[in-house]
This record gives structure tokens, C-alpha cells and sequence, in this order.
């Protein structure tokens, strides 16, 4: 929910100079010569925008009647493939994807969803949507309601809806106002009333709710995010307290995501994986910043001591030394 346009904080910039065939042909060589020449589609992949990379994607497919992506697959396996795969795509059919993947067989995971639905704008939601139903068929709005239920199926459903206020003018009365009734709904009274905090977490602009967080505090002596976990459980508290973390800073939630991904026994290389595709092109710059800030450590470093092989080179390549 950055205020900028993509590109401006990402890692992943357009090259200059750009020159599709010279890439379709770098590209064709490292893929058809025995045995994939790694480096060089990693090199390419992290250092050319998402218009570039379709760009690519289109005259490969032109030049050699293959689907580069396919070509991806089977060329490489485990993590880095799944890292090139998502970083030849772009980023509304990744979200799709990781959407669709995360409502689709038993069990719905919750966490992707969260992370999806609580991070992005409505311009975003809008570009996912649209590339979930080409592939499915269906709306995430059709799928989701079949999916979820309760006061998180609502909080969530109003996200997929993608029609947040985006006003940026904040009335610094109406923040006061919609802080007293989140505190009327939950410290102040007996038992939670969980539809004012969907309402006004899910459909009030990010400038107002920042606003709105600071009043809060000032009426209650506590953030609203301890409020939140003090007064909601479950999945809703999860969903709520993300938006709120989205709204303080989107980079810092990525950061905090990053650094539970690579901490204790074994690299959540799934989570790592999407959020350093999905954020590369957005503001990886400002989430190495948050890193450094919250946990006193390169988020570079950190990559290089938690991942070694050639999925790690890749994942340092977009992260950019910091």
C-alpha cells in the first residue's frame, strides 16, 4: 500500500539499453544448451522490469513457439524454479496464482491469503482478479465465498472487493470520531462488536486509518494493535492486525515476514520466495531499511548465512547489497 509508484523503491529496475532480442536469444541458449545455464536467467530475470520481462516473454514465444515459463520449468527445479517462474510472470497473475493456491484443495491457507488481500492496493486487487478469472473461471469474490465464513469471511470479501476509499485528504475529526467507536466496540464494553473494526479497517482510506491510529491511542492509552489481540481471536484477529500493520508501514510487515521466514530450524522458502518477488519491483529498498531498523542485521547477510546455493544468489541478487 506504498504511496509511490512501482519501481521507484524496488530493487527490480527497468534496464536501459534494453534489448528484447538479445535477451530472447541469452535466454533461448542458457534454456536449450545441455544442462541450464543458471546465471544467466537469473541475471536477466532480476534485472529487467515486469514490462521488459513481458516483452520478453511475448518475442520468445514468437521466436521458438515455446511458453518461456514452461521452458522455466523444466529446466530448473525446487525453489529456484518456483522463484524464476514467479519473476518471468507478472505480478497480478503471481497473485493470482498464490490466491488461488492458497483457497484451492483441503484446508484454506489462511496466512497467503492475509498476506495478499491485507498488503495490496485496490488497483492491484482489481489486476488480480482479473487475472484469476482467465484462469479459473471464476472471480476470487465467487471462490472466497465458499471458502470463508464468519466475521473473517466478511472482513475478507470486503478486501477482494478492492474498493477501499483512496481519498488521501484526512479530517482529522472523522479520524477522532471512527477511534471512538472502534474503542467503543472493543476496550470500552463487554464483548467485542467485530463488525466496526471490519468496517472501518476494510473500507476507510490508508491515510485516514493512520490518522485514525494515532487518535485512538490518544483516547485509550494503547495502540489499537494490542486492542486488537486483546479483544479479537482467530483468523480475524490475524486479518486485522495485518491491515493495521500494512497502514503504520507495508515494508516493515514485509521485513517482519522476511525475518520469521529465515528464523529457527529450517527457511520457509515458500514465504521467502513470494514476498521477495512480489515486493522486489515495489519498495525492497524501504524493507531492507525496516530490516536493518527491526532486527539490527543486513537483510542481505541475512540471506546470504540462511540460503547458500544458486536459489540463494538469486534471492541476493534481488534483495541488492544493503
Amino acid at each position: 500500500m506504498s504511496d509511490l509508484w512501482p519501481g521507484e523503491r524496488g530493487t527490480i529496475k527497468a534496464k536501459a539499453n534494453f534489448s528484447v532480442s538479445e535477451d530472447v536469444a541469452a535466454l533461448r541458449k542458457a534454456t536449450e544448451d545441455i544442462g541450464t545455464t543458471d546465471k544467466t536467467l537469473i541475471d536477466i530475470l532480476t534485472h529487467r522490469s515486469s514490462s521488459q520481462k513481458q516483452a520478453i516473454s511475448k518475442a520468445y514465444e514468437e521466436t521458438t513457439k515455446r511458453i518461456l515459463v514452461n521452458d522455466l520449468k523444466g529446466d530448473t527445479q525446487g525453489s529456484l524454479e518456483d522463484m524464476l517462474v514467479a519473476l518471468a510472470r507478472p505480478p497480478a497473475v503471481n497473485d493470482a496464482k498464490w490466491l488461488n493456491k492458497a483457497i484451492k484443495g483441503a484446508g484454506t491457507d489462511i496466512n497467503i491469503l492475509i498476506e495478499i488481500l491485507a498488503s495490496r492496493t485496490n488497483k492491484q486487487i482489481k489486476e488480480l482478479s482479473a487475472a484469476y478469472a482467465e484462469e479459473t473461471k471464476k472471480t476470487p469474490m465467487q471462490k472466497l465465498k465458499t471458502e470463508v465464513s464468519g466475521d473473517f469471511g466478511k472482513a475478507i470479501l470486503l478486501l477482494a472487493e478492492g474498493a477501499r476509499d483512496e481519498s488521501t485528504n484526512v479530517n482529522a475529526d472523522k479520524a477522532r470520531e471512527d477511534a471512538k467507536a472502534l474503542y467503543h466496540a472493543g476496550e470500552k464494553r463487554l464483548g467485542t462488536d467485530e463488525s466496526k473494526f471490519i468496517e472501518i479497517l476494510c473500507k476507510r482510506s490508508i491515510p485516514h486509518l493512520r490518522q485514525t491510529i494515532l487518535e485512538y491511542k490518544n483516547i485509550s492509552g494503547k495502540t489499537l494493535q494490542k486492542s486488537i489481540e486483546k479483544e479479537i481471536s482467530g483468523d480475524l484477529e490475524e486479518l486485522l492486525v495485518a491491515i493495521v500493520k500494512c497502514v503504520m508501514s507495508t515494508p516493515a510487515y514485509f521485513a517482519e515476514k522476511l525475518y520469521k521466514s529465515m528464523k529457527g530450524a529450517g527457511t520457509d522458502e515458500t514465504t521467502l520466495t513470494r514476498v521477495m518477488v512480489s515486493r522486489g519491483e515495489v519498495d525492497m529498498l524501504d524493507i531492507r531499511a525496516e530490516f536493518k531498523k527491526l532486527y539490527q542485521r543486513s537483510l542481505y547477510k541475512e540471506i546470504s548465512s540462511d540460503a547458500s546455493d544458486i536459489y540463494g544468489d538469486c534471492l541476493k541478487m534481488i534483495c541488492g547489497e544493503d
